[in-house]
């Protein structure tokens, strides 16, 4: 049995090809969102290209991978001795961030939770200017804040020599993370369809329950999207860390001691060091180094990020 296909009528074929023809307008807006997409991808490659092409020539030369990851003494600038171990550098970068963020992940979540379920409308909006005016402060009035405030408060509440020190620095970092917390994760949870909580209540639910058994468990990829952006803040922090660590290169045994991170590092030396030499380009292998720490970091939120939605 043979079937018949009507065929369309040429007034038929017009509209379908006026509805398949989109406007100039929304050509350019298309044009323009690839544009800013391809522009991001393009300027991280080229940033790249940069670094690798200042540092190529120590890691041909006097590069040495057990010396520069294994070893504490650098000393770049020295005459006789020419040292570039960056291991007392990375753990200190380490361990100024993981403490910076025991302090700031659960403060910025309870804070997004608080401002997001708990507090009344004209009450959030006053938090969240609060909140966002913190994010506004310049990194070097946070370094001030680190030398005048807290540095003395850790001398007298802990009886320690010194304040500036990795516990100094991590509750600055601390503070200087929360404002971007804060931020994601209540977006985050105002995200949540009301549907999910009015569900909660009508079962009977409290308030308290319906934050931690529902909102929770369905906010947790922006929750844990916010907690991996303060990661990523406090890596590259340099201003606040240089004033607020002590500056000293030595592999940390407490809180209390002074250390020194990457990117402080990158920030006192360059300017000092003599454009295209030795010292110069071993700054730019701490700056890739850093690229590539950082790279992990985000790279592992988005597999855990793509793990939990599946």
């Amino acid at each position: 049995m043979e079937t018949k296909v009507a065929e369309a009528s040429p007034l038929t074929m017009e509209w379908r090809k006026k509805k398949s023809t989109k406007p100039v307008s929304e050509k350019i807006l298309e044009g323009l969102i690839k544009a800013g997409g391809y522009s991001s991808i393009i300027l991280i490659s080229a940033i790249l290209f940069f670094i690798c092409k200042e540092a190529f020539p120590f890691l041909l030369n006097a590069f040495d991978f057990k010396n520069f990851f294994f070893s504490t003494n650098w000393n770049p600038a020295s005459v006789n001795n020419v040292s570039y171990g960056i291991l007392a550098l990375i753990v200190g970068t380490l361990c100024v961030t993981f403490i910076s963020m025991l302090i700031a992940v659960p403060l910025g979540l309870a804070t997004a939770f608080y401002i997001s379920e708990f507090c009344s409308p004209r009450l959030r909006e006053t938090y969240k200017i609060l909140i966002e005016f913190l994010a506004a402060i310049p990194s070097v009035v946070w370094g001030f804040v680190a030398i005048m405030m807290i540095n003395p408060l850790i001398i007298k509440t802990f009886n320690v020599p010194i304040g500036l020190n990795i516990l100094n620095a991590s509750i600055i970092l601390a503070l200087m993370s929360l404002p971007l917390i804060v931020s994601v994760g209540e977006d985050a949870l105002r995200a949540v369809p009301d549907t999910y909580r009015e569900a909660a209540e009508a079962m009977g639910a409290t308030r308290w329950e319906v934050a931690t058994r529902v909102l929770l468990p369905a906010a947790k990829n922006g929750l844990l999207a916010a907690a991996l952006l303060g990661v990523g803040r406090a890596l590259g922090e340099t201003m606040a860390v240089l004033m607020a660590t002590g500056h000293s290169i030595q592999i940390p045994k407490s809180v209390f001691d002074p250390a020194r991170t990457l990117t402080a590092t990158i920030a006192a030396e360059l300017g000092e060091s003599p454009k295209g030499g030795e010292h110069y380009q071993s700054l730019f292998a701490i700056g890739l180094v850093l690229f590539i720490i950082s790279l992990i970091v985000n790279v592992t939120a988005d597999h855990l990020i793509r793990g939990r939605k599946k």
